[in-house]
């Protein structure tokens, strides 16, 4: 067991499918297993994750050393690229979750020629309502009318929350992995207010392409925040709060007035 990470094999068991004709069926099994059989604990480093009984609401996999739950969406896909929407399911039960203690860890999964690309790990303290897309309601013609789904727009989640496991077909170092998610810890906060807004300065700051800013680079996102942001008035206030925030945490630090760097 101490050496699955070691021997991780990308590529999938399709005897699993044997007797599946749905490709969502056969999707859904392959992965999970695939999840089953190679994948450890991203957050204590446990050899294993467990699999949930079928039509668990919550989750699909569940870590027996630490209690952490991690729920699967996958997709096949030819690019290199993990993309930057996937689908979910409805969007009133989603918002729920994500704003209550029950969100689990998202595992995001490619997968092409019955192997894995990559598979990326979001922490749950990642999510907030600004990354849920709303989809449109289903027409009166289908057979749930007006069912309203979603998208995780897991493009607008800051990179630090976009942990990769496996890239381009390569398993990332575990002790690397696990690293990268006890270092995002420092930005969990149980407020969504106060989340929404230190995840979005965040992003802002990693799109801003050099790795020294000013404070006017970050006002430069003004207009983009308050719009996200409509109940509060003060947003270059709160830029800087955020800052100072970012600085605290080990993101960023204070080089002299008004400049800052980005720590890697």
């Amino acid at each position: 067991m101490l050496n699955r990470f070691v021997s991780m094999n990308l590529q999938f068991d399709s005897n699993r499918a044997i007797g599946y004709k749905s490709g969502s069926q056969i999707s859904r099994v392959i992965t999970e297993g695939w999840i089953s059989d190679n994948m450890y604990c991203p957050i204590c480093g446990a050899p294993i994750l467990s699999h949930y009984t079928a039509n668990k609401p919550v989750a699909d996999f569940y870590c027996d050393e630490c209690s952490s739950d991690f729920e699967l969406k996958s997709r096949e896909s030819k690019t290199s690229h993990i993309g930057r929407t996937i689908a979910d399911g409805a969007y009133r039960t989603m918002i729920e979750r994500i704003t209550s203690s029950r969100n689990p860890n998202l595992f995001v999964m490619t997968y092409s020629d019955w192997a894995v690309n990559n598979l990326m790990l979001i922490p749950n303290h990642f999510f907030t309502p600004a990354i849920i897309e709303k989809r449109p309601p289903l027409k009166d013609t289908a057979q749930r009318a007006g069912w309203v789904g979603c998208n995780i727009e897991i493009g607008d989640i800051p990179q630090s929350g976009r942990i990769f496991i496996v890239k381009n077909s390569v398993p990332e170092d575990k002790h690397k992995v696990i690293d990268l998610y006890n270092r995002s810890l420092s930005l969990r906060t149980d407020s969504m207010d106060s989340r929404g807004w230190l995840l979005d300065v965040l992003k802002c700051v990693e799109r801003i392409p050099f790795k020294s800013f000013t404070l006017n680079q970050v006002y430069a996102f003004e207009v983009e925040l308050q719009v996200k942001h409509p109940g509060n008035n003060f947003v270059k206030d709160k830029i800087r709060q955020q800052l100072q925030l970012l600085r605290d945490k080990g993101f960023i630090e204070f080089t002299s007035r008004g400049n800052y760097r980005k720590i890697i």
